[in-house]
């Protein structure tokens, strides 16, 4: 490790740098200008540009040189990797930051499972920033397996790796004035504070930013975007697998108002971080639709850092780590290399960074008390029932009403027009608790499938056409200590393991993939025509977002935040 009097020798030109990435061009996103120079770079950290002689020279021939990227916000458990397979999947795409809220793993898991995260996160080529749960649970309407106040973030804000407090999902809560979530902002104080407020307008929006909400991610029209970002909310835009925003929310980007945006995906399969790409595909996107190319980079990498206070990332300049990417077109950006303080950890698709120390698993969360009867619906009168419809690519869903099928006095799946039967069964604490409900959207014609991983209190979620069907697929999940199971008459299609925390295989990246395309296949196999059909089934649970949700406690009016009747 060269001392600073060493590496301002070097910046003064008297001594050569370790590296010296020459004939580059340089896209500064300090002054949003592309030129050609030379970049010195020295432990890690860039110390001059310009005329520099080094140690070591990587002649880049023209090649573009910018910062690697930065996710703004993302529950790195939605791609069911470990910490060390996530990052062999998305270095080959110029990931070099990734600011995550372990908002999953802290609902089943508690503080240890942000313990977890912090110490499976060490030590790899990829700098992981945790934002600090603020809703575990995420309502009052669920039964997580932890609770964390805002004495419990105090304990940890102050880790240097902890950028602030995340996502305040409880928005009624915090435009209200309650006193937990009021506390939850003053325990991030001096760092950033996550804003979750979809749909929300006006006054209450006010409201919302005055108590000290700084963020945004849940816009899905440019309207709300637009009022959002008058009232100083710094707009995430997201586009993961199944939320994406990019597309209706880029029109509103201008070079005026860039600085007060980064790019997000929150959550996104393994598969699609791989073939798709990370942040990379944000800014092919957002180029592809007529946005200047370095307002898409500045977007991707210093508007993140300065908003998260990530010193010394997120721009190419004296002092900043040496954390780049190499692209050769940039109206198409292709990441071809990607380095880390320096060194290359990937090119040309490829991982090149070693595996880490393994991390012990925490304990096993299956916990599961219920019984086949618990799945009935007894017709109470006639009528029509409640019924969620799933609104394709976006994590809100609708209320509709609906004449069910009854047989036997019981109210059961209808497929011919796709009513199917929806169930939460609680997994942490083995209270009993099973909600039941339907929805539409699936369009399965037999067979059931299901999942650990249902937002935000990850209880047991399956999706069927007959009761036979939804309890073998409970078994096989508890059989499993946690994963993703479909059934078709009994018998087992497709299975992921899931034991960590029910969340995250501990299985390798390539295995996970093909397991999830399997999956995938054979929901696809029983009639489902969805891209993301296990995610899109993962979201129904999630009781703060609008319109209709179902928990273990039943089913949620998730625009007032109270349980409702099945009945109309």
């Amino acid at each position: 490790m060269r001392n600073l009097q060493q590496k301002l020798s070097i910046a003064r030109g008297e001594k050569p740098a370790e590296l010296l990435f020459k004939n580059v061009q340089l896209v500064n996103v300090l002054s949003g200008e592309i030129y050609p120079t030379n970049v010195a770079v020295t432990d890690g950290r860039v110390v001059g540009i310009g005329d520099y002689a080094g140690e070591k020279v990587i002649d880049l021939n023209g090649s573009y040189l910018a910062p690697s990227l930065i996710d703004g916000h993302f529950h790195v458990e939605s791609s069911m990797l470990t910490m060390p397979e996530f990052v062999r999947a998305v270095a080959p795409h110029g990931t070099g930051v990734v600011v995550i809220d372990p908002h999953e793993y802290a609902n089943v898991l508690g503080l240890d499972g942000i313990r977890y995260v912090l110490e499976s996160s060490k030590n790899l080529p990829l700098d992981f920033f945790i934002m600090l749960p603020s809703c575990v649970p995420a309502t009052h309407l669920e039964t997580a397996g932890a609770r964390l106040t805002a004495d419990d973030l105090a304990l940890m804000i102050a880790d240097e790796r902890v950028a602030g407090v995340a996502e305040l999902m409880n928005y009624p809560g915090v435009y209200l004035g309650h006193e937990s979530e009021l506390d939850k902002i003053k325990a991030g104080k001096g760092k950033a504070i996550d804003g979750h407020a979809p749909g929300l307008r006006g006054k209450n929006l006010n409201a919302y930013v005055l108590a000290g909400v700084r963020s945004d991610h849940e816009s899905t029209e440019i309207e709300e975007a637009e009022e959002k970002l008058r009232l100083g909310m710094h707009i995430l835009l997201r586009e993961g697998s199944t939320e994406r925003n990019l597309a209706t929310l880029a029109p509103l980007i201008t070079p005026h108002n860039a600085m007060n945006c980064s790019f997000a995906t929150d959550d996104k399969l393994a598969g699609d971080l791989v073939s798709e790409g990370h942040i990379d595909h944000c800014v092919r996107k957002s180029i592809a639709m007529g946005m200047p190319p370095i307002t898409a980079l500045q977007i991707a990498t210093i508007n993140v850092a300065r908003h998260y206070r990530l010193r010394n990332y997120g721009a190419i300049a004296p002092r900043y780590w040496a954390d780049f990417i190499v692209f050769d077109d940039l109206k198409n950006v292709v990441v071809r290399q990607t380095y880390k303080k320096g060194v290359l950890v990937a090119e040309n698709g490829k991982y090149l960074g070693k595996h880490p120390e393994i991390v012990p698993q925490p304990r096993s969360t299956m916990n599961l008390r219920y019984k086949p009867a618990d799945l009935e619906v007894k017709c109470e009168k006639p009528g029509k029932i409640k019924v969620i419809e799933i609104v394709p690519h976006q994590i809100v869903t609708k209320e509709i009403l609906e004449m069910p099928k009854v047989e036997s006095g019981n109210i059961v799946a209808d497929v011919e027009r796709d009513i199917l039967k929806l169930v939460v069964v609680e997994r942490h604490r083995a209270t009993g608790n099973v909600g039941v409900g339907f929805v539409r959207g699936f369009k399965l014609k037999r067979g059931a499938f299901g999942s650990t991983v249902a937002h935000d209190a990850h209880n047991v979620v399956v999706v069927g056409t007959n009761d036979a069907d939804i309890i073998k697929v409970i078994q096989e999940l508890e059989n499993l200590k946690g994963g993703q199971v479909a059934v078709a008459d009994g018998k087992v299609k497709a299975a992921l393991g899931l034991p960590i925390a029910g969340l995250v295989s501990d299985r390798p990246l390539d295995e996970v993939i093909k397991r999830i395309a399997d999956l995938n296949a054979a929901a696809a196999a029983m009639g489902c025509d969805l891209d993301a059909p296990f995610m899109t089934l993962s979201f129904l649970s999630l009781s703060p977002i609008p319109e209709l949700k179902l928990t273990d406690q039943g089913l949620i009016d998730a625009v007032h935040l109270r349980t409702t009747s099945l009945f109309a």
